[in-house]
């Protein structure tokens, strides 16, 4: 990573010094079965950056080893999400692209006598596996001829036998202290078409047996992985040193990307799509790529985040916070500011009589290359509900009846009158307005009460604003339900009026709404206007 040493850097480092490598080879080994999300994100960094620093390169490998779950939709969304992220792959492989090595590689197993056809069910295995102080049972078919497993193992790749039937099993040691090294499955059966290679075989390794040997394939100088395959790491060598690969990679794991507040996992998310609990896989409150991208998160802001986490082998569990601070302090030179009203209520300037007017401000005062802008400035204004209070407490800072507040770049106004209904529901305000007091005219002559944002009422424009908390409090519990953690109320929807130069945005663009924070406009719904909430403007985040 580029922010200081970490063991992973330093283990590169040390293999180019001895001469072990020359440069870095990584690889990238999505599952096309969903979409991306912030966890693939650190790995993507990681491979990336390592494999950019050292002179390598890295492979975007899809793990299509199960027909019955993946789509080839996904590989094309998985493809456009890394490129939205600023990387690049030097060639795109399958682990399909490998299928017949990978047979040949079962053969060499099953012919030195380290792999079995058996026909054990799956729950009979699970049963006979064994614990941490128990020892495992052994197969009855564990010493099966290897002429019989040879001739049903190819049986099984022509479709002879049912899914469930029969399985290819390494034989290491049923008492091995690492359950997952006793006897574990290389070969399953699965009668689904795969996208890409069809009905040509109705054999599939599981993706222990696969990943050694698309990485000998590749020749992968460093194997990098989330710590969750830390106890497979000798299953992974075991295959390596007994299916003559003249090549061994070497397999590193670091900590996964746990962040609290997120739902964060390929199964959880898709049980949210089929519970119609979030909007699809793109849902601006899920941290899949997609969904933060629909939000207005940039993927600058996303990488600075994952580098500043680091790379280490102890899971931890990171402050949403910590994102938003990046994300945020990404957004805020580079993006425009405009007014928007959330809540609006209307302000009649009952004195006001010109016509044409506008009033100058700046697009963002921190980057004054953005320029600025003219808005126009009438009689009827909307401001936020919220900024006027009929009695308000001592102390407050906006407008009230019979005190002044500056509106924005423009000037004083004074309530004068509240218009109610008939139940007493505030429908608008008469104010009228000091024109002495425009800003930059240099009037100090009093002080106003506040200084609130506004819209022109004529020319500003209806939008629909989504504002978004997180979707489970806390973090996620896997020993509870996920749909009981779900917060029901995490979307808060304005019929907001904006600045009308937001009219010509485009789809994820960004702008900060003043005082309120940073909004992306979302095409996704482009029945009407649509603003997603980014991130506040307040920060809890102390670095």
């Amino acid at each position: 990573m580029r922010e200081g040493s970490n063991f992973i850097r330093d283990i590169v480092i040390e293999d180019i010094k001895s001469g072990k490598h020359a440069y870095a080879i990584t690889r990238f080994p999505p599952e096309p079965n969903g979409l991306l999300h912030i966890g693939h994100c650190k790995a993507l960094t990681i491979n990336f950056d390592i494999a950019e620093e050292f002179n390598g390169f890295t492979y975007l490998r899809f793990d299509d080893t199960n027909p019955a779950k993946e789509d080839e939709r996904f590989v094309e969304l998985i493809k456009e999400d890394i490129h939205w992220m600023g990387f690049q792959w030097k060639e795109l492989r399958y682990a399909s692209d490998y299928f017949d090595e990978m047979y040949k590689r079962a053969h060499i197993l099953i012919d030195k006598g380290l792999a079995y056809v058996d026909d054990i069910t799956a729950d009979q295995m699970r049963r006979m596996r064994g614990t941490l102080t128990e020892v495992g049972v052994e197969s009855k078919n564990r010493y099966r001829p290897m002429e019989e497993s040879r001739d049903l193992f190819n049986r099984m790749k022509e479709g002879e036998f049912p899914e469930g039937s029969l399985t290819l099993r390494a034989k290491i040691s049923m008492d091995h202290p690492n359950i997952i090294m006793r006897d574990p499955v290389i070969y399953r059966i699965v009668n689904d078409t795969h996208y890409r290679t069809g009905d040509k075989w109705h054999i599939y390794p599981m993706y222990d047996f696969a990943h050694p040997i698309e990485d000998y394939v590749e020749r992968i100088t460093h194997s990098l992985c989330s710590l969750e395959f830390e106890n497979n790491r000798p299953l992974y060598d075991w295959y390596l040193d007994n299916t003559d690969t003249p090549y061994h990679p070497r397999q590193y794991e670091f900590a996964k990307l746990n962040i609290e507040g997120a739902i964060i996992g390929k199964r959880n998310i898709l049980r949210l799509v089929e519970e119609g609990l979030i909007d699809g896989w793109d849902d601006p409150r899920l941290l899949t790529i997609s969904g933060m991208r629909r939000r207005g998160y940039r993927p600058q802001g996303i990488k600075n985040f994952i580098r500043a986490t680091g790379v280490s082998k102890e899971n931890s569990i990171v402050d949403m916070a910590m994102l938003e601070h990046f994300i945020r302090e990404d957004l805020k030179v580079r993006t425009p500011r405009v007014m928007a009203v959330l809540d609006p209520l209307k302000v009649i300037i009952t004195n006001y009589t010109k016509e044409g007017e506008s009033v100058t401000m700046e697009n963002n005062v921190e980057n004054p290359g953005l320029g600025t802008r003219e808005i126009p400035f009438s009689g009827e204004i909307y401001i936020e509900r919220e900024d006027f209070l009929e009695n308000p407490p001592k102390g407050f800072k906006r407008l009230s009846p019979g005190k002044e507040v500056r509106l924005m770049g423009a000037y004083f106004i004074r309530c004068d009158e509240v218009i109610k209904d008939e139940k007493g529901e505030i429908l608008a305000l008469h104010c009228s307005y000091d024109e002495a007091t425009k800003s930059g005219s240099g009037f100090k002559e009093r002080k106003p009460q506040g200084n609130i944002h506004w819209v022109d009422k004529k020319t500003s424009i209806p939008a629909r604003v989504y504002r978004f908390s997180s979707l489970i409090d806390g973090v996620f519990d896997n020993s509870v339900d996920l749909v009981e953690q779900v917060n029901r109320d995490s979307v808060k929807e304005y019929e907001a009026r904006i600045e009308q130069v937001v009219s010509k945005a485009g789809n994820h663009d960004a702008y900060q709404f003043m005082r309120h924070g940073f909004f992306a406009k979302d095409d996704t719904h482009p029945e009407k206007l649509t603003f997603n909430e980014t991130v506040s403007l307040k920060s809890g985040y102390r670095p």
